[in-house]
């Protein structure tokens, strides 16, 4: 009886030890940040997210309907290049170790930015949006957007005909990083 504890004992252990993950997840990152002296912080709710007209297709105000919130974290540059190069580095890692989960969607360079957007779900239908961006001389930002069954097609349309309720949120902090 006692080597059957024994051995369960350290199986147990065994299988504790090999399913510990030392992988940094993107949603520690972010509540991390909320913590950090630079970082900008903001919650959006879905309620403040409109579309600029009501004559878009039906897809489009489905679109809009699935999304729950936006999450965007921005550390902007100010004369803090060490702070930048650390949290652009972290960022990078927690894709690269995650990209299983992360899925690339596209990449952009302009006007000194490294933009990244990657999703997760399946590619008919997202759960979650994922822009990455950096930039030597504005800083480093992540926005996230959570819905359900997000069509990548729609939800870039949808962006082109969104706009934001600015009485109930003041967004000016961030313009220069996104």
């Amino acid at each position: 009886m006692k080597t059957i504890v024994k051995i369960f004992s350290l199986f147990s252990i065994i299988l504790m030890l090999t399913s510990c993950n030392n992988k940094k997840s993107l949603q520690g990152y972010l509540v991390e940040s909320q913590e950090k002296k630079g970082f900008i912080t903001v919650d959006v709710p879905s309620s403040i997210l409109q579309l600029k007209s009501t004559d878009v297709s039906k897809e489009v105000k489905e679109t809009l309907n699935s999304i729950r919130k936006v999450n965007v974290v921005a550390l902007p540059i100010k004369d803090n290049k060490e702070a930048y190069e650390i949290e652009k580095t972290a960022l990078k890692t927690i894709f690269k170790e995650n990209e299983e989960a992360y899925k690339s969607l596209m990449t952009v360079k302009a006007k000194g930015m490294n933009v990244n957007v990657f999703y997760t779900g399946d590619t008919d239908s997202i759960d979650e949006i994922i822009v990455f961006g950096y930039g030597d001389e504005v800083g480093v930002g992540i926005a996230r957007l959570l819905g359900e069954d997000m069509n990548p097609a729609m939800v870039m349309e949808m962006i082109k005909n969104i706009k934001l309720d600015e009485n109930s949120l003041d967004l000016k902090e961030l313009s220069g990083v996104f």
